[in-house]
């Protein structure tokens, strides 16, 4: 009768205390003051205020609530180490055994063009080692505004101007109906400002709404201008005749015998309309505010030297275990009272939070910081050994470069572009 490669835990095994983190200088603490230790119920009591606080606008917009079924608050073992938790809070997830190791790499190597099995299911496994990910985040929502100004002909008519009403300012636009859920990626919008509309003269043209002939009057001032123009016939040559070859001459159907032309672009008339204003003579400018609200991110990893070599994005894709979640307008770091080291992580990631461009402002800051569960399989035959990782609660597989059963000699790519 074979044995799991590793032991299942106990129910009942005691978890280390830390402090619940919900807003900042906020918190629930775990057990009693003065024990170092409290039983797997009164953690459980704990979780159910793992929800998101309430969004400091929350009479504007709504926050998506977490899926009770992806997050836990929860973390058993020691943090910082090698040593990873045997269960993850409500989910009852325990270690994994061979059987559900080769289940998970056999459906993973099923789903890849030309890779067998036989590794997946007959190979040794050789070494089991959990290595779990923390990873930190966090999300700066901001507001930028910028004001622009737009012109267009004046047509007649009324304008929206300051002598109705002092003209607003950037910042005092109401935009709460175009307000979105905190913490989109990106969303803009462009509205006008009240009040700001103004009837000026065409700098072009001066108010004129017309300017000199680029063809006939080149180089005139604005206002000056030379009528009836004429240039010389380019069939005739200025002559008004066209002559043939046996001597005679016929008069010239293009000029019809003057030998001039009028301007092809103004008609001689030494004026064209001012294509700024169309002719009007003055236009009507405005200010335009663009507002965009975008979250700004900053991501940190941090993983033991079995998983150095799976890429961070890796990790940030991966659903983990929420240690801590922070909502406030400006976070500061989060306290674990028995865990330097996820103390001094949590303040390196803060310390990296994004810029914030001079002409915007933060709306609110969410800090992250979860635990990603890792495990490193190695599977071995003879001399021949590889390796791949089971990364998150859902289980999946990372293998990055070997793998002993491929038989495609290059022709997937093939396959792929030929959509077989």
């Amino acid at each position: 009768m074979e044995e799991a490669l590793l032991p299942a835990t106990k129910e009942k095994e005691s978890w280390g205390t830390y402090q619940y983190m919900g807003r900042s200088n906020s918190y629930v603490p775990t057990g009693s003051v003065g024990t170092d230790q409290v039983s797997l119920e009164e953690i459980r009591s704990a979780s159910v205020f793992s929800g998101y606080p309430p969004s400091i606008h929350a009479a504007l917009v709504t926050t998506h609530e977490p899926d009770p079924n992806e997050q836990a608050v929860v973390y058993q073992g020691q943090y910082g180490g090698v040593t990873s938790a045997n269960t993850y809070g409500e989910t009852g997830r325990q270690l994994l055994d061979e059987v559900e190791i080769r289940e998970l790499l056999i459906d993973y190597v099923g789903h890849r063009c030309c890779w067998g099995s036989r590794p997946a299911r007959t190979w040794q496994i050789r070494a089991v080692e959990d290595c779990n990910v923390y990873v930190g985040t966090l999300d700066t929502f901001i507001e930028e505004r910028e004001s622009t100004t737009e012109t267009e002909p004046y047509l007649g008519g009324k304008i929206d101007g300051k002598d109705k009403s002092p003209e607003l300012g950037l910042w005092e636009l109401d935009l709460r109906s175009e307000f979105p859920l905190l913490f989109v990626p990106h969303k803009e919008t462009r509205t006008k400002i009240p009040h700001s509309e103004k009837i000026e003269k065409c700098s072009g043209c001066e108010g004129r709404g017309e300017l000199p002939c680029c063809t006939c009057n080149a180089g005139q001032a604005p206002g000056h201008y030379k009528e009836n123009q004429m240039t010389d016939c380019n069939v005739c040559y200025g002559r008004g005749l066209v002559a043939h070859r046996d001597g005679s001459d016929t008069i010239c159907k293009k000029c019809n015998g003057k030998g001039k032309l009028p301007c092809v672009t103004c008609g001689s008339r030494g004026l064209m309309k001012c294509e700024t204003c169309e002719g009007r003579g003055s236009h009507v400018t405005r200010n335009v505010a663009t507002v965009r609200w975008k979250t700004l991110s900053t991501r940190k990893v941090s993983a033991t030297s079995g998983a150095a070599s799976v890429p961070d994005e890796v990790f940030h894709r991966a659903k983990g275990i929420q240690l801590c979640n922070i909502q406030a307008y400006q976070c500061t770091p989060a306290f674990f009272a028995d865990s330097y080291f996820l103390n001094k992580f949590s303040s390196d990631v803060i310390a990296e939070r994004a810029h914030v461009p001079p002409a915007a402002r933060i709306i609110c800051e969410r800090h992250i910081i979860s635990v990603v569960p890792v495990t490193r399989v190695t599977m071995a035959k003879g001399n021949q050994s590889f390796s791949f990782y089971i990364i998150g609660v859902s289980r999946e597989v990372y293998l990055k470069d070997y793998y002993p059963s491929k038989f495609c000699w290059g022709l997937c790519p093939c396959f792929e572009w030929l959509k077989l």
